[in-house]
């Protein structure tokens, strides 16, 4: 029964439009479609883009990724789903170079050979979207080009048309509509014409469905918004370096969506770097911010680095729904304040509403647990719970019904309360919810103080409860000691750090684990705090 209540509050949030393709694609096939005599337009020219791979072929030609090592099989099923797909991607042709031509080359044509079309994961939407693009940044640099390339690029092509991800929608028909896009700009004829109106038809759509005024992508997840970022500046490159009217009439948009997309990422950066660990985020997976500023630069993009001038310096990006303090000497608190979006795709959602996470003196100390896998088991679960964020979590229960690896029933509802700065304090605070339909119609209410040297989070739960339990996770390389409601913070730096609890009837340090990477579980530590009350006040002083 619960299954199936959760079932129709996911379902009761879609689209028409995804209902309708899920039972269309169901039954539909993918129509014969014959390959012969296409060739490559003129005047396409790619300049190339700053290396970056999510995987890859090492110097024994095995493929890498996920920590998983092992030859090419493109039909090994024992591999988790990732890492099958992954490999189908053919990332690395995307920056490969001269002294790597010959294993390309076997590379292709041994998908070439061994993938028959229709058939396979290599054959699914989101995986030809992604080797399309690698193949014609691969195939453009070719001395000269082999005719069953060009047929097997326009065969997948032609899949990829048949099976728009009108079901799944979000990044999915984003990076179908940018494949699309870069087979019919590369690919001559009638047919390589209609894909290439139809690619561009999805994206002049999606680009003002899936971007917000404050430049982040609608997923709110910081990782997928690099990626799509990539996505922009691929189609930017492409612009720039072909003579097609279509393309070059769209320029003007696609920079100005980088360069405002490049200013929200650089505010949801942790000073080590990189990336802020909500909502499905992790390492490795999409480019970094210095790899996307290269390219962005190389295309033209000019961003302002403004740093903050006061002490103490808030920016809230209003639209998403996140907050970054700086305090100075390289801290940084990231506050989420987000609601769980977009409404009809909150695949990458994580019960993660009012967590955060602080960095001190350039090392992150406050992680939430970030993302290793996907899928629907137990781990994935638990990653996505509540009680693997920096939040309070109530009578064991997810702020947001997480479920089923990729879905979302009942939502937690963020609401922004007080946000005021002065010279030398600035002071947030907001509210869900998501524990509103338990028994004891509980409210979550958080508020974040912020002085020279010291951040404050005040948590109040109200109505009743069995238990309500903060969590702070602590990257692996932080050392804890503890006395009493006190706990002393030492960072690889020598830094010390201290965060007092009050209002907690019970304080222990507990181990757990930490997941910056796809295949990767890292040992760490968690200070969990059962509040006595209705009010818990966590003071951090450094």
């Amino acid at each position: 029964m619960q299954r199936i209540i959760k079932l129709y509050h996911t379902v009761k949030m879609l689209r028409l439009k995804q209902v309708v393709y899920r039972l269309y694609y169901r039954f539909a096939k993918v129509r014969p479609f014959s390959a012969q005599g296409f060739t490559r337009r003129p005047g396409i020219n790619l300049a190339k883009a700053p290396h970056w791979c999510a995987s890859r072929f090492g110097a024994d030609e095995q493929f890498e990724f996920m920590g998983l090592t092992a030859p090419i099989d493109w039909h090994d099923q024992t591999r988790p789903k990732i890492w099958q797909y992954n490999l189908h991607y053919l990332d690395h042709l995307a920056s490969s170079g001269e002294d790597r031509r010959d294993f390309d080359t076997r590379l292709v044509n041994s998908w070439i050979t061994n993938n028959a079309p229709f058939h396979g994961c290599g054959w699914e939407p989101y995986t030809l979207s992604l080797r399309i693009v690698n193949l014609i940044k691969w195939l453009q640099q070719q001395p000269s080009l082999e005719p069953h390339w060009l047929d097997s690029l326009a065969t997948q092509a032609h899949a990829l048309s048949e099976q728009i991800e009108y079901h799944i929608l979000a990044n999915h028909l984003f990076v179908n509509g940018k494949a699309l896009v870069f087979a019919g700009s590369f690919l001559n004829g009638d047919r390589a014409d209609s894909w290439l109106s139809k690619g561009l038809k999805i994206l002049d759509e999606e680009i003002k469905e899936q971007f917000l005024a404050d430049g982040a992508h609608f997923e709110l997840s910081p990782m997928y918004h690099a990626s799509l970022l990539w996505d922009i500046c691929d189609l930017l490159n492409l612009a720039t370096h072909s003579e097609l009217p279509e393309l070059n009439i769209r320029k003007n948009q696609w920079k100005h969506q980088i360069e405002q997309g490049l200013v929200w990422l650089r505010s949801l950066q942790h000073p080590d770097g990189g990336i802020a660990f909500f909502n499905d985020s992790a390492f490795g997976i999409a480019p970094t911010l210095l790899d996307i500023e290269a390219y962005a630069f190389e295309l033209g993009c000019r961003v302002p680095n403004d740093m903050p001038t006061a002490t103490i310096a808030a920016v809230h990006q209003a639209e998403s729904g996140y907050v970054a303090i700086n305090f100075g000497d390289q801290c940084k608190a990231l506050l989420n304040l987000a609601q769980v979006a977009p409404d009809y795709q909150p695949g990458h959602t994580h019960a993660d509403t009012l967590s955060f996470e602080l960095s001190l003196f350039g090392q992150r100390v406050f992680v939430n647990s970030g993302t290793s896998q996907y899928g629907e088991d137990a781990e994935r679960q638990r990653q996505r719970s509540t009680a693997a964020h920096n939040t309070i979590e109530v009578n064991g229960e997810n702020s947001s019904e997480v479920w089923a690896g990729f879905r979302v029933a009942r939502r937690a509802r963020t609401t922004v309360g007080k946000l005021e700065q002065t010279v030398d304090t600035v002071r947030i605070s907001g509210s869900h919810d998501g524990y509103l339909r338990l028994p004891g119609k509980n409210l979550h209410v958080r508020e974040w103080v912020a002085m020279a040297g010291e951040l404050q989070v005040i948590d109040s739960v109200s109505g009743t409860f069995d238990q309500a339990v903060s969590r702070l996770f602590l990257h692996p390389d932080i050392r804890i000691t503890q006395q009493g409601n006190t706990v002393t913070i030492t960072l690889p730096g020598g830094q010390v750090a201290v965060a007092t609890l009050e209002g907690a009837t019970r304080i222990n340090v507990v181990s757990s684990t930490w997941h910056p990477e796809f295949g990767k579980s890292v040992p760490n530590q968690c200070i969990v705090a059962e509040m006595s009350t209705d009010k818990l006040t966590t003071r951090i002083t450094w």
